[in-house]
């Protein structure tokens, strides 16, 4: 059997794997509007979880205490998308990318400071390190993250952490997963229609494939997200968020024709260390305090 932290772990490297897939998707369905683009990937996300609650017939709906965390994991989760969107449409790969992986540290901050969940130096220190790691992989060339995208990239990242760290505390509450993802979906559905409704861009059947499939991989991400942060806390799961750079990485390779240098190499076998290593640690304290 496996533990809740070996659990969430598993769904986090399986959430990265997802939204590496949703950002190719994303720059190759080409010059539709951002928003249009958030749409499209939450009406998907929306049916999918429509289905599985119709499915599963969890406990729909959440308590006073609860809704405020729902809501507000809702409207930061949109911030989120919106700006990560409007990075990938207006910035390389490599720096939308990289500002991107600001929310796993934005996370864990977040943790601290809202659900007051205790952060060990060591896991702040690993954190640190895979984001240095990451630079090694996506070496940003540094002029475009002085732009006002940059910036909108900076508060996406942002505002997935806090999201992250919100979604953990509305599941520690007894919300169901189908239902958090149901309530974000329609949210950022109706945020976007009234700019879409006005100035709606014509698309092509490619297009439209690729959105309907980044709304496939959005909704992939967002369930083993979900679940990931319902088996263990942001400061124990954040690190391995970064294994998103690794499959993009692998994905551009494969798919894309890119193929990493040496300084890539070194910043996979960063990342990996780091995750070792707070895994490892985080075993031992564990141990520890069940002793």
């Amino acid at each position: 059997m496996m533990s809740s932290k070996s659990k969430g772990i598993l769904c986090i490297i399986l959430s990265a794997l997802s939204f590496s897939f949703m950002s190719l998707f994303i720059k190759l369905s080409g010059n539709v509007p951002t928003l249009q683009k958030s749409l499209f990937r939450n009406l998907v996300a929306a049916f999918v979880a429509l289905i599985l609650l119709l499915k599963d017939k969890p406990a729909i709906g959440c308590t006073k205490k609860s809704f405020g965390y729902v809501f507000g994991r809702a409207l930061f989760g949109t911030v989120g998308i919106f700006c990560n969107f409007y990075a990938i449409d207006h910035l390389n790969i490599a720096d939308a990318a990289m500002l991107n992986k600001l929310s796993p540290f934005f996370a864990v901050l977040f943790s601290y400071l809202i659900l007051k969940e205790s952060v060990a130096f060591y896991q702040i220190v690993c954190v640190i390190t895979a984001l240095m790691g990451a630079l090694f992989i996506l070496k940003p060339d540094g002029s475009s993250l002085l732009s006002f995208p940059a910036l909108i990239g900076m508060l996406g990242g942002m505002g997935a952490g806090l999201a992250y760290t919100l979604l953990r505390k509305a599941r520690t509450l007894g919300v169901s997963a189908p239902f958090i993802i149901l309530f974000f979906s329609v949210f950022s559905c109706l945020c976007s229609l009234p700019y879409c409704t006005l100035h709606y861009t014509p698309m092509t059947f490619i297009q439209l494939f690729y959105l309907i499939l980044t709304g496939v991989a959005a909704s992939f991400g967002q369930f083993f997200i979900t679940a990931a942060y319902s088996y263990a806390p942001a400061r124990e799961l954040s690190v391995y968020d970064y294994t998103n750079v690794i499959f993009s990485g692998i994905i551009g390779f494969l798919l894309l024709g890119e193929i990493p240098d040496y300084l890539s190499y070194i910043g996979c076998f960063i990342i990996i260390g780091a995750s070792v290593i707070m895994y490892i640690l985080n075993l031992r304290t564990d141990q520890k305090n069940q002793q």
